[in-house]
């Protein structure tokens, strides 16, 4: 049997019509019907939303049996999609925090050969390095980049904001690496702070999503 006729089989044994699961699925009849019809293959978290809505088990909906192998392939597929995708937005993130990291440095260094008053060269180093350490930080929260492991990023960009303070800041001979006093750890303290207020932004976006999600 075919996972379509499985999909379609457990729903009438459930005594639940293409409609009633659809609103329940947060999906249209049509949707159901093409799953029904293999016009298209419902993805991971359908299935384990069917399974708890048609009161079957994952072993019947999903047992690997030779006319199941198109839709595992599609399972495979979308994962691997999926993966593709989480790497891309690492790397995304990654590239526009550095350029963002770089422009901060060099502007800071432009105000300062420019003549310009302090507080407006501080202006760059004190806003706009910690506004893209948060927004990013809410990003990799919302959607979880890292998984866990998330959490440490918060330590890496306090470093980052660290050294951009003393890279542009006019601290170039003072000892960064030489002396580590309170100054430095205000600095790393600072960023980690700000990474870590938009990281758990972000990281409560996604709980409430999910949230949502199950209670539709």
């Amino acid at each position: 049997m075919d996972i379509g006729s499985k999909i379609k089989k457990s729903r009438t044994d459930a005594r639940i019509t293409q409609e009633q699961a659809a609103e329940a699925l947060g999906v249209s009849r049509q949707t159901v019907s093409n799953w029904e019809n293999e016009r298209s293959y419902p993805d991971i978290v359908s299935v384990l939303k069917m399974s708890d809505l048609y009161g079957v088990s994952l072993d019947y909906l999903l047992k690997g049996e030779a006319s199941m192998k198109g839709y595992l392939d599609y399972i495979e597929e979308s994962t691997n999609t999926v993966k593709s995708k989480a790497r891309l937005s690492r790397l995304i993130l990654v590239i526009s925090y550095l350029v963002i990291w770089v422009l901060n440095i060099a502007a800071s260094w432009f105000f300062s050969a420019g003549g310009i008053a302090q507080a407006q060269a501080g202006a760059f180093q004190w806003l706009v390095l910690p506004a893209a350490t948060i927004i990013l930080s809410f990003l990799i929260g919302k959607n979880n980049l890292w998984g866990k492991r998330k959490w440490l990023v918060s330590i890496g960009l306090g470093v980052m904001f660290t050294l951009s303070v003393y890279a542009g800041d006019g601290m170039r001979e003072s000892s960064l690496f030489n002396q580590l006093d309170l100054q430095t750890l205000t600095f790393f303290l600072i960023g980690t702070a700000a990474s870590l207020a938009g990281m758990a932004i972000g990281h409560a976006f996604l709980a409430d999503e999910k949230s949502r999600q199950k209670s539709e």
